[in-house]
């Protein structure tokens, strides 16, 4: 085999693999982004607890309903809330409680967001050095073909 048909050949892998590498990275992109919308739904929740603890009991608050508007209600339980456990199963905890699930959570979706973008700059890398190559191919194929030409 000659050496332009080896480039050409590698080409095709490389063009072949970066198509899989960029999905890899989007794939991962996304998770990084729902982790990250995660995080910040959970610090939400993290400070409305801390919040709660300066409340008094009877306390009139505004409760947030989506699309930015809210209602007024009463704090019937400071020491209460209802925590969702997942599969739709929620669980009335203590306050104290409630906030130690919340860091647990908190502190499991920091490390699933470290390793997803450890994983997407390992891929980002390899998408580079994969596209460096292809313009060294590409480079060297071109070179080949001129001095064929003349």
């Amino acid at each position: 085999m000659g050496e332009s048909k080896k480039s050409e050949e590698e080409l095709r892998r490389l063009s072949v693999e970066l198509q899989l590498l960029e999905q890899t990275a989007e794939t991962l992109q996304s998770r990084v982004s729902m982790v990250n919308a995660s995080l910040t739904d959970l610090t939400y929740a993290s400070m409305t607890l801390e919040g709660l603890e300066k409340e008094d009991e009877n306390a009139e608050l505004l409760v947030p309903i989506g699309g930015s508007s809210y209602i007024k209600a009463r704090l019937a339980q400071r020491d209460k809330v209802i925590v969702g456990m997942g599969a739709g199963v929620s669980v009335e905890k203590t306050l104290e409680e409630a906030k130690a699930i919340l860091r647990t959570r908190m502190e499991e979706l920091e490390k699933a967001r470290v390793s997803a973008q450890q994983q997407l700059e390992q891929v980002v890398d390899r998408i580079n050095a994969d596209r460096q190559r292809m313009e060294q191919l590409v480079a060297s194929l071109r070179e080949g073909k001129a001095s064929t030409d003349v």
